[in-house]
């Protein structure tokens, strides 16, 4: 005849899953705060909202964005970059899903669990640093930066122009020039003027999703020839 567990054994059997149930509560808990302090001070994920960035992204890409270039680095012509929206460059954004869902929506955005939705963000393509001069269009039809034509051909959606609307601009100290390399369908510095340096989230680098999209999102080499602006690092 057999005995059943006593007081004794019972108490160990709750010990036991109160010591398994505290180590999964503490491992969850410092995996969140490790995906926090990347999300905050590291790396970011965005979803590409629009398609004024094709071919170089599409609508519903997925980028990571470095946040150490605008941390220890230095934002250079040609990056891609992710910056918060200066003021009036997406208009009224609607309201996203409330309520819990919401709620737990954006608490796992925060913490870098999902990608950020990109709401009250752009993505667009550096073109002028501060002090530039950035024109459009030369007799050849190209963009110039202080003076010398950039040949952006293999950034721009095949069959757009450098730019359908001429200007002529210096890029005031603390912002920058950025264009998207699909121009016809991209609302950028040409409309709503320069982007102050400090609304730049971070450069993305590389598109993780979906598969078949995987690749680094390489800084061009078109801009090398470009002299720096009259008086910068003065």
């Amino acid at each position: 005849m057999s005995s059943s567990p006593g007081p004794v054994s019972t108490r160990s059997r709750l010990g036991a899953l109160w010591a398994a149930v505290r180590e999964i509560v503490i491992v969850v808990v410092l995996a969140l705060a490790l995906a926090t302090i990347v999300r905050v001070f590291l790396v970011q994920a965005f979803v590409i909202p629009s398609g004024s960035m094709e071919n170089t992204l599409l609508i519903g890409d997925r980028v990571l964005v470095s946040k150490l270039t605008t941390r220890f680095g230095e934002v250079q012509r040609g990056d891609v970059v992710v910056f918060a929206d200066p003021g009036s460059w997406l208009g009224p954004v609607p309201p996203g899903p409330g309520g819990v869902r919401g709620a737990v929506s954006d608490a796992l955005q925060f913490v870098g669990v999902l990608p950020d939705d990109s709401e009250g963000h752009l993505i667009k393509r550096v073109i002028g640093l501060p002090g530039d001069r950035v024109a459009c269009c030369d007799p050849e039809g190209r963009l110039t930066v202080n003076g010398v034509a950039v040949d952006e051909g293999a950034l721009l959606k095949p069959g757009v122009a450098a730019s359908a609307e001429p200007f002529d601009v210096t890029v005031p100290d603390g912002s920058l020039w950025v264009m998207g390399d699909n121009r016809p369908n991209s609302g950028d510095s040409r409309v709503h003027g320069a982007v102050p340096e400090s609304d730049v989230a971070g450069r993305a680098f590389v598109v993780v999703w979906p598969p078949g999209r995987w690749g680094l999102i390489e800084r061009p080499d078109v801009y090398e020839q470009v002299p720096a602006a009259p008086g910068a690092g003065q």
